[in-house]
């Protein structure tokens, strides 16, 4: 495993980001394809023993089920000190008024219970899962700064938002002396590259880590067009993020190099994510324990020009989703 600064922080991170989303009793909020914690939990144990100590996972997921699953999965395998832990706050998390969101209430409330299910007394990375436009950001950044001096959290990060909302975010943080955001988690994939176009280059410019979700589309990148999973027959959300028309060649050209290099196409997948300067370290989901080899393999796969070139040159303009 290697590992990089994230963004111009001093935090060390790996380079692969265990998604937690995928564990977490299923048909408990919204992932029925989720794994139950006797499942996930050599998954997890296989992922530390690897090297990965960067885990992301969020109040939403599993309706809190998977911090659960996470904190235990830390007390049991490795220490609180050995791993970088994120987790997310915005969406609901119960019915009538301020269930969910970014207000003061929420971001303070919401903080309070993630560590209480992870069993910790502070997360490293404190991320805000979507924009609120309820709420007025400096409402939301003025709360976020107080999790950081209260000790509770290390740094702040942001999720899928448009980039003029990103920028304003870190400008008014600076102007305000608050703590500013210092990644941004974003969808980012061979099949949807918007973000090229005004969001990584603002990441770059600012000196901000990129830890992508969906670094495979969902599993798009890993197997046939036709070919479906239990999540993707089963996940609504995913399936309007891609689209036939312009992603089928794309997915074949993968196929195509993985073939000639003898390798997973997931690996292929990942490694040209890997490559981009601005990227720190996509967030990969498991199920299955090859999923896992082959994330930490792709770390390793350095692909040529001509390779880069193949997989890129299908590729067609897409609707901004994902947010």
């Amino acid at each position: 495993m290697e590992y990089v600064r994230l963004g111009a922080t001093g935090l060390e991170v790996s380079r692969i980001c265990l998604g937690m989303m995928s564990f977490g009793e299923p048909g408990r909020g919204m992932t029925p394809w989720s794994l139950p914690e006797d499942e996930a939990l050599p998954l997890i144990r296989k992922a530390l023993e690897a090297g990965v100590t960067f885990l992301d996972t969020a109040n939403v997921y599993s309706a809190g089920g998977s911090e659960e699953i996470t904190g235990r999965a830390i007390r049991e395998f490795t220490t609180r000190d050995d791993v970088v832990l994120a987790t997310k706050v915005h969406g609901r998390m119960r019915p009538g008024p301020n269930g969910g969101g970014l207000s003061r209430v929420a971001v303070l409330r919401e903080l309070e219970a993630s560590l209480r299910r992870l069993q910790v007394d502070h997360v490293d990375l404190y991320q805000i899962h979507r924009w609120d436009p309820a709420t007025p950001i400096e409402e939301t950044l003025e709360a976020l700064d107080a999790c950081v001096r209260s000790g509770k959290v290390r740094y702040l990060g942001a999720s899928s938002m448009w980039a003029w909302q990103f920028g304003k975010a870190l400008h008014l943080a600076g102007e305000h002396g608050w703590h500013r955001f210092v990644s941004m988690q974003d969808h980012y994939n061979l099949l949807n590259r918007e973000e090229e176009r005004e969001m990584l280059p603002l990441c770059a410019d600012q000196g901000i880590g990129v830890v992508p979700w969906s670094p495979l589309a969902r599993g798009r990148l890993t197997r046939d067009w036709e070919e479906t999973t239990h999540r993707s027959e089963n996940d609504a959300f995913g399936g309007r993020l891609y689209d036939e028309r312009s992603d089928r060649a794309i997915v074949e050209r993968v196929a195509e190099v993985a073939r000639e290099r003898g390798v997973p196409r997931a690996q292929v997948a990942l490694a040209w994510l890997l490559a981009k300067p601005v990227v720190t370290a996509p967030i990969v989901g498991v199920t299955k324990a090859a999923h896992l080899d082959d994330a930490v393999a792709a770390v390793g796969l350095s692909l040529t020009d001509d390779e880069v070139r193949r997989l890129e040159e299908p590729y067609r303009p897409h609707a901004v989703v994902g947010f």
